[in-house]
């Protein structure tokens, strides 16, 4: 395990973090420090085919070693960080034999990470914790994913007696952005299918996420002179507001769960001349979906019919749920499921209230479920991942190759 955790600390010193300001492929050139990295370990563990193109992308091949046809298969991870905290001078702190109370990032600034807040924490008692200092994000989202797969493979180039196919696996710049799949070459991949292994704790296994759009709406008013405004001044603030005052009050990220949809507005700027608003729609079902947008037209033709035509609406779908392309491949999922059970692992199959390369590669034609890669509160100070996480997630990809390779001798 200590090779883990090692790798693990060699790839979050680099800062990686994405930049959703800039237009470049990938967003920010240290992001090329790790990808020119990793594509040199991959070679020096023996993977072949290994290749690094001009928009950052790498990916490499381990060939197949048995005689028979067996389909290729993929595993994916992202090496960017996120732009929500820093990610610059990473001082990752290991705590072996995790005692089950309070760990103290930084006791200068008495930041603590605390059971009592983050209750996860609870099943890690007795395990090795990797936290940040409390200063920056730890990165494992998504650099333990990276360390999985590495390892992984070097795991199985090491062990020839473990029969399996060719895997192709990638890494990936800018997910952190929405753009992780934006330049992803499918048709070079070259995998029937692929994993991502970038969730969250033990046993996680996604097949499901929302459908999502994005939604701005412009508000056009008249300023005048307040004290001369009767039946002149048009304010597009009000305007805006009351246009949020006609969401459904429950149907926002607040009051939702599980399979619930909801609006989300997120940003309100303007003054009595020009407002907008921005949000997004989120709905794991595709006809509520559809509905949501239809709700937000018809509010949008009410204010027009009483105010006339100074506020419109631009709604633009951003990705769509990827079950609908992985239902018709379920022994996919079915793989995956088994390798947790083999390793007494319990499977956590539910639904992902957010978005994934996986479903942007699965309407791109590479279904792409996604897996555990055992990182707690990504995206800021208290960001963590037990080491022990990180070897059932290298075990799990070693046991889908493996049994990839069986399923397809039965089958035959």
């Amino acid at each position: 395990m200590q090779k883990i955790i090692d790798r693990f600390i060699s790839y979050v010193k680099i800062d990686t973090q994405s930049n959703p300001d800039s237009d470049s492929t990938p967003s920010t050139k240290k992001q090329w420090d790790l990808a020119n990295k990793l594509a040199e370990e991959l070679k020096t563990i023996g993977m072949e085919d290994v290749s690094i193109d001009e928009n950052a992308y790498v990916m490499a091949t381990l060939p197949t070693n048995i005689d028979r046809k067996i389909p290729t298969i993929g595993f994916i991870a992202h090496f960017d960080t996120s732009p929500d905290f820093s990610g610059a001078n990473i001082n990752p702190k290991i705590i072996e034999n995790y005692k089950g109370g309070d760990i103290v990032l930084n006791e200068e600034e008495n930041i603590i990470l605390s059971p009592s807040y983050f209750d996860d924490l609870k099943q890690y008692k007795g395990q090795t914790i990797i936290t940040t200092d409390g200063t920056t994000l730890l990165g494992a989202d998504d650099k333990a994913g990276i360390t999985e797969i590495v390892t992984a493979m070097e795991y199985l180039i090491d062990n020839p007696h473990i029969h399996h196919g060719p895997v192709r696996i990638a890494f990936t710049p800018d997910e952190e952005i929405g753009r992780g799949a934006h330049k992803f070459d499918v048709k070079k991949f070259g995998a029937e299918w692929a994993y991502t292994m970038d969730g969250s704790q033990v046993g996680e296994l996604e097949y499901e996420n929302f459908n999502a759009a994005g939604v701005k709406v412009t508000v056009k008013g008249k300023s005048v002179h307040p004290g001369y405004a009767k039946g002149k001044m048009i304010n597009a603030i009000t305007i805006a507001n009351e246009f949020l005052s006609m969401l459904p009050k429950k149907e926002m990220p607040q009051f939702t769960h599980h399979r619930e949809g909801f609006f989300h507005f997120y940003e309100f700027k303007g003054n009595v001349e020009h407002a907008e608003i921005n949000g997004i729609i989120r709905d794991h079902d595709r006809d509520k979906f559809d509905a949501r947008k239809e709700l937000l037209e018809r509010m949008i033709s009410d204010l027009t019919d009483r105010f006339g035509s100074i506020i419109s609406i631009e709604i633009k779908d951003q990705y769509y749920n990827m079950k609908e392309k992985i239902e018709p491949v379920m022994h996919i999922v079915d793989i995956a499921e088994q390798a947790m059970l083999d390793l007494n692992i319990e499977p956590i199959i539910k639904p992902i209230r957010g978005g994934t390369d996986g479903s942007q590669l699965s309407y791109m034609g590479l279904p792409c479920p996604n897996i555990f890669a055992g990182g707690h509160n990504f995206h800021g100070r208290y960001e963590y991942v037990p080491a022990e996480s990180m070897k059932k997630a290298t075990d799990v990809i070693v046991k889908i190759v493996e049994l990839t390779a069986k399923y397809y001798n039965d089958e035959a």
